[in-house]
């Protein structure tokens, strides 16, 4: 059922690839009723029904007396019934009493068919060939994976443990995001982004021309998780991958990072007075989010209030409408989110309490990371956006998986933290710039 899945995790705007992280993602959500399309009689729909309120799309569900079965394969509404039509035959019903006359013959009509017949002994006539039925996908070529229908590939691909030149990891990987409606040119990048170092190359390259027309171009994918990402000073990037929230660097280069506890840990670098000041807070009102601008260190909490640590003294504002989950900083602005699903740009030092929305969604935000012209954001959805804030361009990319830290380079493009992969893409204002991986 792991098309069913996708479908309604899209729907609940979570990231689920299994009935059990389906579940969890609605135990940690509020109660809601979400319109799904499957039928009512569907096997994830009864899984859920105990914890959630799901309404099928469609028609209303048949009297009880009415048993409708449909297709295993068929996740759409039933037909309608046609009330002009006559009433169906019940070929299980007993025979009538009065055989008194025979029926009248209507010579216009088939032969009857008698089930009880066994079938003939001469198998040498062919099958009649349904010319309605779909032709088979072919589930190693790039192209054809990337124009037909998601749903069928995705129960051709579960059936079929062949790797298919690595296409059949990469969609199973990358589905929740290949099922939804968009172009080949987009679902082609998606699969790209997917593959893993065992791929046939041919069809890295096929799936790179056939991407070619979408908003971004892969320039890099490397191989193992990352919970947080931000830039040094010198350009590199600075990762975690030990479940680490947040992760931040001074001008100095001095790294710091939280751990799950909310809990300050500086780098190996002898730690200031201000970063022994910053950790004491922490060990007793622990942080949510971390970042830094220029010598202030910036933290957020689970009420929605965003701190500025710096000599001179603390700054704060509230924020969000519960906890943030994210920060980042230019040398002159701080951006925060949270989990009521808005970024806001806010200035320690002045006019303090007072910020700007810059964009929100019915989502929470789960990474930022800026530049002086650029915001890389990340939501619990699955989806990673790139804007552009001089002139409010936003460049959109589904990888699939959950996306953990977002990161913009130097050279304006997108990197994406995963569970499994760290993926670095550029848009089209910067493609064919030199990006090296970390």
């Amino acid at each position: 059922m792991r098309d069913a899945v996708w479908q309604v995790a899209n729907h609940l705007g979570v990231v689920a690839g299994t009935p059990g992280e389906l579940l969890t993602a609605l135990l940690a959500g509020p109660r809601r009723t979400v319109r799904v399309p499957l039928p009512p009689d569907h096997d994830l729909v009864r899984t859920l029904r105990p914890l959630i309120d799901v309404v099928a799309e469609g028609t209303p569900t048949p009297p009880a007396a009415t048993r409708v079965d449909p297709a295993p394969d068929d996740l759409s509404d039933p037909a309608p019934v046609d009330l002009a039509d006559p009433a169906p035959v019940d070929l299980a019903a007993p025979a009538p009493d009065d055989l008194s006359g025979p029926a009248p013959v209507d010579l216009a009509a088939p032969a009857p068919v008698d089930l009880a017949d066994p079938a003939p002994d001469d198998l040498s006539d062919p099958a009649p060939v349904d010319l309605a039925a779909p032709a088979p996908v072919d589930l190693a070529d790039p192209a054809t994976v990337c124009a037909a229908d998601p749903l069928r590939l995705t129960r051709a691909y579960e059936a079929d443990p062949d790797p298919h030149g690595g296409l059949r990891a990469a969609w199973l990987r990358a589905g929740q995001s290949l099922v939804r409606d968009q172009a080949p040119a987009d679902r082609a990048l998606v699969l790209l982004a997917a593959l893993d170092d065992a791929a046939d190359p041919r069809v890295g390259r096929a799936l790179t021309a056939l991407a070619a027309s979408a908003p971004w171009s892969l320039q890099w994918t490397v191989r193992g998780g990352c919970t947080a990402l931000t830039a040094a000073p010198d350009g590199r990037l600075v990762k975690r991958e030990h479940r680490a929230p947040a992760v931040a660097c001074l001008p100095d280069g001095t790294e710091l990072a939280l751990d799950e506890r909310g809990r300050l840990h500086p780098g190996p670098a002898p730690a200031t007075r201000l970063i022994h000041a910053v950790a004491a807070t922490l060990a007793g009102h622990p942080a949510t989010a971390l970042a830094a601008m220029g010598d202030t260190v910036l933290t957020g909490d689970r009420m929605g209030t965003v701190h500025a640590f710096s000599l001179a003294g603390v700054d704060q504002a509230a924020l969000h409408a519960g906890r943030v989950t994210a920060l980042t900083a230019t040398t002159t602005v701080a951006y925060s989110g949270g989990t009521d699903g808005t970024v806001r740009a806010w200035r320690p030092g002045r006019a303090s309490g007072r910020a700007a929305t810059v964009t929100s969604r019915p989502c929470p935000v789960v990474a930022l990371h800026a530049t002086a012209r650029l915001l890389a954001v990340a939501w619990a959805d699955g989806l990673a956006e790139l804007h552009h804030l001089a002139d409010g361009r936003t460049v959109p990319f589904r990888p699939g998986p959950r996306i953990h830290a977002v990161a913009v380079t130097d050279e304006g493009s997108l990197v994406v933290g995963m569970d499994d992969a760290l993926v670095c893409l550029a848009s089209d204002r910067s493609r064919g710039a030199a990006t090296a991986s970390p």
